[in-house]
């Protein structure tokens, strides 16, 4: 169990890094998911921990996947129309939509 909880973690605070230090959206939500997969692999793993006979962990999982895909599309869409419009994804310039 502490091998896949070392990984979870090493996962979601890369996530984190990225998510603060990169400049595009597109960066950023590639860094947000790479949180929400540690997230997949905590449930799956305090399941097997503390219910091993159960699949509430592995439900939640899939959840959390499926969201996770509705999210991605939702903000790629969203890129894509801010590219449209401004001609870049940076998130210092998306700043210039407001005037």
């Amino acid at each position: 169990m502490e091998h896949f909880l070392i990984v979870s973690g090493i996962m979601f605070f890369a996530g984190v890094y990225g998510f603060i230090v990169r400049k595009t959206m597109l960066a950023m939500l590639i860094s947000l998911e790479l949180m929400l997969n540690a997230v997949v692999i905590n449930f799956c793993v305090f399941n097997r921990y503390l219910f091993p006979d159960g699949m509430e962990g592995m439900f939640f999982a899939l959840f959390a996947i499926a969201i996770a895909a509705a999210e991605t599309a939702i903000a790629i869409a969203i890129f894509i129309n801010i590219h449209r419009l401004i001609h870049t994804i940076d998130v210092e310039n998306v700043s210039e939509m407001k005037n």
